[in-house]
């Protein structure tokens, strides 16, 4: 996501950088550049005209051309208009003072609606919520399907009536979650391959029937350019009340995400940022313009861990590295955290100083996670306890029934070994000479 536009971005700025004192004509040199990169990122026109012209207009000020580090300033003023022109400020989902919360999914048919549709509902039932699905796709095949699937992976239920009238089935579903005290209800509506008069016709209706708290448009961050159209033509017929930018962890230009709130005027909620059901979040432009520009994203980094580092295995975890009793069974359960805060690429997208598509040629493969995964899981728990007890035809059978190799079961058995080793010397200096504490372990070991 943005790793093409971030390194052009950088490449512009380095022109700043090179120079001690900037002229305005070096300033403006340097904005075509930002601005060559915005458009072969798919940012609409109109949105990189006023972007570029609000940014040289405050960079070729006095505050900047005679400042000490002019190419910082600039970089300042470009993160500060990227978060104006994708709205300054987190903006939530409205919650109805009267429940049922009622939201509306709309979109073209292949957004993504569906899986996000239960993307959000899972996202709430986590915080407490009692949500509702409901089928108002009866066009599309399989589609009511799809949403039992994806309904019953985060234990939300699904109200359908079949291949019937979506207005009819939308009110229906209102008072089915009335009655058996669903608090949240989303919507799921039909999509069609491109925006036609019978189907906003149709989400009108059940605009009208039902009164949607909110309306929801999912755009497909991929279709870039016609994302702003698409998003344009939804709001201009059901005045939407915000957007959610699916697929940004595809191989997008990320243009969408830069212009559909100056288009549209409505707010990015929600960006999908991965297939799995939890690969969701809300939407920060301050923190998706300090991604752009390779600052980093620690705030999100940070909540990714709070989300899957749980408090009492931390602490079980910090006794067993006091006692020096870490076990294969530990590292398996350190793995397994971590991988479940993302892909390794999109962790070390949020550390700051690393720029997006910076380790695009370092090896950083997913696979070996699953593969160490695979290896402990290959070994018997006598094994994972005591990992000396495995020799040479033990490392055959666990690479065997791994399916991996000697190698690489060899590779994890000495990076276990030296973790261990590193364990010890931390619990040596942990405890004094009389085994009194002398610090403590700040975290979990991740």
């Amino acid at each position: 996501m943005f790793s093409n536009l971030s390194e052009k971005l950088n490449n512009a700025f380095k022109k700043f950088k090179s120079k001690g004192k900037l002229t305005e004509a070096d300033v403006k040199e340097g904005m075509r550049e930002v601005k060559l990169a915005l458009l072969e990122a798919d940012v609409n026109f109109k949105v990189v005209r006023d972007f570029v012209k609000t940014v040289t207009e405050r960079a070729v000020g006095s505050e900047v051309l005679e400042s000490l580090l002019p190419a910082q300033q600039i970089i300042k003023i470009v993160h500060e208009e990227l978060v104006n022109l994708m709205g300054e400020t987190n903006t939530k989902l409205q919650i109805s003072s009267r429940p049922p919360t009622i939201i509306m999914m709309v979109g073209l048919q292949g957004s993504g609606k569906t899986t996000h549709s239960a993307k959000l509902a899972g996202m709430y039932k986590k915080q407490g919520k009692r949500p509702l699905l409901v089928a108002c796709d009866v066009y599309r095949p399989a589609a009511i399907d799809q949403l039992k699937v994806v309904g019953s992976q985060i234990d939300v239920p699904v109200f359908d009536m079949g291949l019937g009238n979506p207005v009819e089935i939308a009110k229906a579903g209102v008072q089915h979650a009335l009655r058996h005290g669903h608090d949240m209800v989303f919507i799921d509506t039909a999509g069609r391959l491109h925006v036609d008069e019978v189907l906003m016709n149709e989400l009108s209706s059940i605009k009208e029937e039902v009164g949607p708290t909110e309306i929801i448009l999912v755009v497909d961050a991929m279709t870039g350019q016609d994302a702003v159209n698409v998003a344009s033509s939804f709001n201009e017929k059901l005045d939407i009340t915000g957007v959610l930018l699916s697929k940004l962890d595809g191989d997008t230009r990320g243009g969408a995400a830069l212009s559909v709130r100056h288009v549209t005027g409505k707010p990015i909620k929600f960006i999908g940022t991965g297939e799995k059901l939890d690969a969701i979040e809300p939407f920060y432009p301050d923190r998706m313009a300090s991604r752009i520009l390779g600052m980093g994203d620690v705030l999100t980094l940070i909540e990714k861990a709070q989300q899957n580092f749980d408090d009492q295995k931390a602490a079980e975890l910090e006794k067993k590295l006091r006692e020096n009793t870490f076990t294969l069974n530990d590292y398996l359960e350190q793995f397994r955290q971590v991988k479940g805060m993302g892909s390794l690429d999109e962790i070390v997208g949020m550390i700051p100083g690393i720029k997006p598509g910076a380790l695009k040629d370092a090896k950083i493969d997913d696979k070996v996670m699953a593969h160490t995964e695979a290896i402990i899981l290959s070994m018997t728990m006598e094994e994972r306890e005591h990992p000396n007890l495995i020799n040479g035809s033990r490392r055959r059978r666990i690479a065997l029934g791994s399916g991996t190799t000697v190698e690489e079961v060899n590779r994890l058995l000495r990076q276990y070994d030296q973790m261990s080793k590193m364990i010890k010397q931390l619990s040596g200096q942990m405890t004094g000479k009389r085994g009194k504490k002398k610090m403590k372990l700040p975290l979990s070991f991740g």
